[in-house]
């Protein structure tokens, strides 16, 4: 008869309560270790260098990136989608878990959530950079006009973005938040009596005291909250896909893109999440509490959704040559073994192949090979976007059109800045 294995434990080390919430509290009320000094310093200083480079741009105007009457949508609009794949995954990985009643999420909820928060806030500045005249950013509402009667398209995908960006960007604050109250009771009722952090955490936590009515409450409406946001998640990076499909250029007039964006972002959100947990397992010294077993889980689902996202790949190729259309086959084949082909395999190897090696257990339970891996996945993803933007826009229906894009210091410095800043 087959027995069942013994399911590791969440939490290692036989830990009271008591162990579990000084540890947890320590680096928010104690002092901060030197790696966490490094490790801020240094991204502190890529994200001031990068907003220099913002604000050039603005000074200068757009003129300063490598964009031409061709590629129009470079890299601006590259970074754009990709931080959005980010910020719809990391709500997403968590809804589902709980819905899923996956107890292991606990080890990564709050750093997905707060992933998300984030990645929205660094895909919002990259249309209003994008516009030139960022002043101008309320345009992008559906304000009437205040030179007249001049509203915005109603038609357009890209004000569909405006509409379930913002509004996933408003459910996300609040499921993140929800989940926040208990932890920030928890560290109100550690601070000292009388000091501003305890007056801060107590107005942050709302009153907080723990009664079982609370955790009734907050459990039917963090899972109110993980209902609307999964399928809210599907929505919205499909209607960025419209941003591109609905258009008639070959290389985005497909149907497929809805749900290869979805997986696609699923698979950088998991990625994005590996890198930030292995880190904040070292600098916090959290290694009880993200285990190799919460790391190995992760692994498994970015190996699973990288497959999807490769098998996205081969249908685009088949389609291609299914339709029979001249320039849907040329724009592939171009993206292949065209002069961007180096971007097109970075991005197979680093999505596709690389992950493969997670077939091998004692790898998913290393964990600086897995974050080595998980770089690659997001450089992967960037590469993604890229191939999609650039290689389909350089090379027009007319060959007098055709153009080579070539990004710029300030865009390349633009990129690192949102990393830092992230």
């Amino acid at each position: 008869m087959y027995d069942s294995p013994i399911r590791e434990p969440l939490i290692l080390g036989r830990k009271t309560y008591k162990q579990i919430t000084d540890d947890i509290v320590a680096p928010i009320l104690g002092s901060a270790s030197w790696k966490w000094y490094l490790t801020t310093a240094f991204t502190a200083l890529v994200m001031f260098a990068g907003f220099g480079a913002i604000a050039y741009t603005i000074w200068v105007g757009i003129g300063t990136w490598g964009l031409n009457k061709t590629v129009g949508w470079a890299f601006d609009i590259t970074n754009f989608v990709f931080w959005i794949g980010i910020g719809h995954a990391g709500t997403l990985i968590s809804a589902i878990l709980l819905l899923f009643r996956q107890r292991w999420r606990m080890a990564i909820n709050r750093a997905a959530e707060a992933m998300t928060i984030f990645a929205v806030i660094c895909a919002g500045l990259f249309p209003i950079i994008h516009m030139g005249r960022p002043w101008l950013v309320f345009w992008f509402l559906p304000l009437p006009n205040t030179h007249g009667s001049l509203w915005v398209n109603f038609n357009s995908p890209l004000l569909w973005d405006v509409f379930a960006i913002s509004t996933y960007f408003t459910i996300s604050l609040l499921f993140w938040y929800t989940g926040l109250i208990p932890d920030l009771a928890t560290v109100r009722d550690r601070a000292k009596p009388g000091s501003f952090a305890r007056i801060v955490y107590s107005i942050l936590s709302f009153g907080w005291r723990g009664t079982a009515k609370e955790w009734q409450r907050f459990e039917a409406v963090s899972l109110v909250l993980a209902g609307l946001s999964t399928p809210l998640v599907l929505s919205v990076h499909s209607i960025v896909s419209f941003d591109f499909a609905t258009s008639i250029l070959p290389g985005w007039h497909t149907t497929i893109f809805p749900p290869y964006f979805v997986a696609g972002a699923i698979f950088s959100g998991f990625g994005m999440v590996l890198t930030l947990m292995i880190i904040t397992r070292e600098v916090m010294n959290l290694k009880d509490y993200i285990t190799l077993e919460h790391i190995d889980a992760m692994a498994k689902v970015t190996m699973v959704t990288g497959m999807m996202v490769g098998f996205a790949y081969a249908t685009e190729f088949f389609i291609a040559w299914y339709s029979g259309s001249y320039w849907e086959r040329y724009i592939f084949l171009n993206r292949a073994f065209g002069p961007y082909w180096w971007s097109y395999w970075a991005m197979v190897t680093c999505n596709l192949f690389i992950p493969q090696v997670f077939w091998v257990k004692k790898l998913r339970r290393s964990p600086w090979f897995v974050f080595i891996i998980s770089i690659f996945v997001n450089i992967g993803m960037w590469f993604e976007r890229f191939v999609i933007i650039v290689t389909s826009l350089h090379r027009d229906f007319l060959t007098s059109s055709w153009r080579m894009y070539t990004p710029t210091w300030v865009e390349v410095t633009i990129l690192w800045a949102l990393l830092g800043s992230f």
